[in-house]
């Protein structure tokens, strides 16, 4: 009889790493780094002490923060702010649904309080922006400058967000790797977010799924991690797709294609985990998994991890609980939910990526960590992926429009009810919650207010429009919802880190470097292989990175470098500058680059040599290609863009504004994102610190503030600070 680990060996086992293996990049995210996953052996065995510590201290906390409560609000005009991230609304389609009559709550926002378009980040990629929301600060002093950052040593590209490695010391016994060492898991964002100086002063906070909260930070309050926070397979998102069709299976990006047999009506099959890398032999984790299939109901049962679950074609299924075991008692759990798309002539599934289940997480995604449970044991479970709206499945064709819309609406109505629960509970302090539903459907769907973009399908455009036209009605719906629940003393903030525009042609920067002598391919290859798989160093000058980077090969930076740093490097950014503005598309004469961004011009921060040494301002319509993002060196410099992902905001920042509505009156200084990290501190009574680059927008307007780093960005043609 085989003795079960004891439950000491047990907790120091949760400390196993199960890496998943890096993953082709998703184009809008990039690769999925290897994340180290805590056992929820752990998590439930801390958990436990810690919710009879919190109960028995309860009485002793509840005192202390009513006296602390009353200093902090000693200099506050207000008890409560809240506010809305609605991540990429654009403001020229607000203000035309505005005038229409369409959005009556953000219109009264408008009129009785304040409404500016808002100066987003250089560049206007959500994770740089939503950093200096947080840090009212701009990009080189938190070190966020795209989803991407590239290992100099490598020229490989790793996640800007987070840093998760494998534990120094591991024990070999028998056919496991044991770790008994800490895995690394380090957040990469500097700088502090305003919430946590709040909390310094005794102002409480809820933040919920504000980007780049990962891994989540301890401070005086609640948060639940959102963008960039992984799915169990250690990436940003990877779904599945179960098919019998054969013409069918082929490589998706953003996910796994299954192929499977019917046989009598039933198909065995499984799910696929992470890597165990617990295991000396490695390999995924499996679950088994079979479907039976009743095609006269166009229904399927699916038995998976001991449970059955009956769907109809095309209805989702609720979150469904996955335990994973590599191996020694350990047990790592996930959530994911299931989409029967075909039950004849082929069997068709769609399976979300394998979330981290927020009541027994199996990687710390919420401060305290027990919030996730909490939350999850008061609303039922909820998605926990950072980035939750399956866009990549509708861009393959896994997910029709309508699947999404009704999957992201889903996710939607999770992150409302964690909203009003945070609003009800709060009686003072901060509640922020981000929505990237409008980011989302923007992206899918942008096509439809474009009659020239090249992948709008006939037939389909009055439908799409209407798309757009519900998410803002709904939003503004939410506005006026969260509205009745707040009191005079109350402050509202509606906002958006950035725009959005058209995205019809896609510029690969790696391909015009190569046709114009910057970058080199080893001889005998096409330049099609992925992360720079087919380029030179030794001859190579620059090269391009993420969506909108493009860095010097630096003699004592990169490994291979051959640009000498000083006068070498500043002459070749001048030659690229100049040649790569107003850069124009071969087919139809359109400009496709409006400007390029001197990281040592625009950035004065510590971290300013992280940057990319150019930051590339697309123009409208234009955006980096798919293929330049992942590091291909095409024939063509521009192509069409086919995709639904067919809405983009990664251009020249001065195009792609955001906006503010706020329910008080601002001093009337163009806002920028960085100034409402102090304006809400000045709510509060609080000064903003000194490394704060924002400024309040209630305060006076003074001689220094004209100066300031939120002076807004000229739009291109017009002369005035890049």
């Amino acid at each position: 009889m085989k003795r079960r680990p004891a439950p000491v060996l047990r907790a120091a086992l949760a400390l196993a790493l199960l890496l998943g293996a890096a993953l082709p990049a998703a184009a809008y995210i990039g690769p999925g780094a290897g994340f180290a996953f805590l056992s929820s052996f752990l998590v439930l065995f801390l958990t436990f002490f810690l919710a009879i510590f919190s109960f028995l201290s309860w009485p002793f906390r509840f005192l202390w923060r009513a006296l602390r409560g009353q200093k902090a609000y000693k200099h506050s005009q207000v008890d409560k702010i809240v506010i809305l991230g609605l991540d990429g609304m654009e403001p020229t389609i607000a203000e035309k649904f505005m005038a229409e009559g369409k959005l009556p709550n953000l219109s009264r926002l408008k009129k009785d309080g304040t409404y500016a378009r808002l100066q987003t980040t250089i560049p206007s990629i959500s994770p740089v922006a939503w950093s200096s929301f947080m840090t009212g600060s701009e990009p080189s002093k938190h070190n966020i400058f795209d989803f991407l950052s590239r290992d100099p040593k490598t020229y490989l590209p790793d996640l800007s967000s987070a840093r998760i490695g494998k534990p120094k010391k591991v024990l070999s016994l028998g056919k496991y790797n044991i770790p008994i060492s800490k895995p690394e898991i380090r957040g990469l964002r500097k700088s502090v977010p305003f919430w946590k100086l709040l909390g310094e002063q005794g102002i409480f906070s809820t933040i919920l799924r504000v980007p780049i909260t990962f891994p989540p930070e301890k401070f005086n309050g609640h948060l639940l991690s959102g963008m960039c926070t992984p799915d169990l397979k250690g990436s940003q998102g990877t779904f599945a797709f179960y098919t019998s069709d054969p013409q069918k299976i082929h490589r998706r990006e953003g996910g796994l294609a299954v192929p499977v047999t019917v046989e009598g009506n039933a198909v065995n099959t499984f799910i696929s985990g992470p890597d165990n890398t617990l295991l000396k032999s490695g390999g995924e984790i499996r679950i088994p998994m079979t479907i039976r299939l009743d095609p006269e109901r166009d229904e399927a049962v699916v038995e998976v991890d001991g449970q059955s679950l009956r769907l109809k074609k095309g209805v989702f299924s609720p979150w469904t609980g996955l335990v994973f075991k590599p191996g020694l008692g350990i047990k790592v759990r996930s959530i994911a939910r299931f989409l029967v798309t075909g039950v004849r002539p082929h069997f068709e599934m769609y399976v979300t990526p394998l979330n981290i289940d927020p009541e027994k997480p199996a990687l710390p995604i919420s401060h305290p960590f027990i919030y996730s449970v909490y939350l999850a044991k008061l609303l039922g479970r909820f998605i926990t992926l950072g980035e939750a709206n399956d866009t990549w499945a509708l861009n393959e064709g896994v997910l029709s429009e309508e699947a999404f819309l009704e999957l992201t609406y889903s996710n939607h109505r999770e992150w409302e009810a964690m909203l009003f629960n945070a609003v009800k509970k709060t009686r003072k302090g901060l509640v922020v919650c981000v929505f990237e539903t409008t980011d989302s459907i923007q992206h899918m769907f942008y096509r439809y207010l474009d009659k020239a973009h090249p992948a709008l399908k006939t037939g389909q455009a009055k439908m799409g429009a209407s798309v757009i036209e519900d998410l803002y009605r709904r939003m503004d719906d939410l506005v006026g919802r969260v509205e009745k629940t707040l009191g005079d003393k109350s402050a509202l903030i509606v906002m958006s880190d950035h725009g959005f525009k058209s995205f019809r042609r896609g510029v690969n920067l790696n391909s015009w470097l190569w046709k114009n002598g910057y970058l080199h391919l080893k001889e005998g290859t096409s330049g099609d292989g992925e992360w720079f798989k087919d380029v030179d160093w030794t001859r190579t000058k620059a090269y391009a990175l993420g969506l909108g980077g493009l860095y010097l090969n630096l003699k004592g930076r990169e490994a291979q470098g051959i640009v000498g740093p000083g006068a070498e490097a500043a002459a070749l950014k001048a030659k690229l500058m100049s040649k790569l503005a107003g850069l124009k598309d071969d087919a139809g004469g359109q400009v496709g680059i409006n400007i390029l961004f001197d990281r040592d011009v625009v950035y004065r921060g510590p971290y300013r040599e992280n940057a990319p040494d150019l930051i590339v301002g697309y123009a409208e319509g234009y955006r980096a290609s798919w293929d330049s993002v992942t590091g291909k060196v095409t024939p063509s410099v521009f192509e069409d863009n086919l995709k639904a992902w067919s809405g983009d905001h990664c251009i020249d920042p001065r195009v792609v504004p955001g906006v503010l509505f706020m329910n008080r009156k601002t001093n009337g200084r163009p806002p920028s994102i960085m100034d409402i990290a102090p304006t809400v501190m000045d709510l509060f009574g609080l000064a903003a610190p000194a490394h704060m680059d924002g400024r309040s927008l209630l305060a006076a307007e003074s001689g220094a503030d004209k100066k300031a780093a939120s002076q807004p960005l000229e739009r291109p043609g017009k002369k005035g600070r890049p």
